[in-house]
């Protein structure tokens, strides 16, 4: 026979203004950054020529063209691209204000990449400028 030890419940301690108003901001800055880097990914120069609504409608219509006909692996690799063609004509429009962003993310980086951990080299891997870093005050080097 086995006598279960009583656990005492412990009592929750309310969480204080200050570290409500902390963590908030913590989400606010994550949101930030997280915005910046996205736009950053979004507007980074594809290789290749750009394709404009135009030339896209034009080949979403080569692809309608085509499909009747095509056998049907061929057929599933124009649905494919109709598809994702599809989707990208409907964000062409899709306006990103990337200097808003950018303001509000030198407004933030230096804290959140300080309380983080993030080094100079890592904000510059991901596509942050330098002179987006040197204006947010991050250093080259932690010391």
């Amino acid at each position: 026979m086995s006598a279960a030890t009583p656990t005492k419940a412990r009592k929750k301690t309310p969480m204080s203004t200050e570290h409500k108003a902390a963590l908030a901001k913590g989400r606010e800055e994550g949101r930030i950054v997280r915005q910046y880097l996205e736009a950053l990914e979004s507007t980074k120069p594809r290789r290749g020529r750009k394709r404009t609504p135009d030339s896209i409608r034009k080949r979403l219509a080569t692809i309608e063209a085509a499909l009747p006909e095509s056998e049907p692996l061929n057929r599933l690799h124009l649905v494919e691209e109709k598809q994702r063609l599809e989707a990208e004509l409907a964000h062409s429009d899709d306006v990103v204000d990337l200097a808003a962003l950018e303001k509000s993310f030198i407004k933030v980086a230096r804290q959140y990449g300080e309380r983080k951990g993030i080094s100079y080299s890592a904000w510059r891997t991901v596509g942050v400028s330098a002179s987006v870093l040197q204006q947010a005050k991050i250093p080259r080097s932690r010391g």
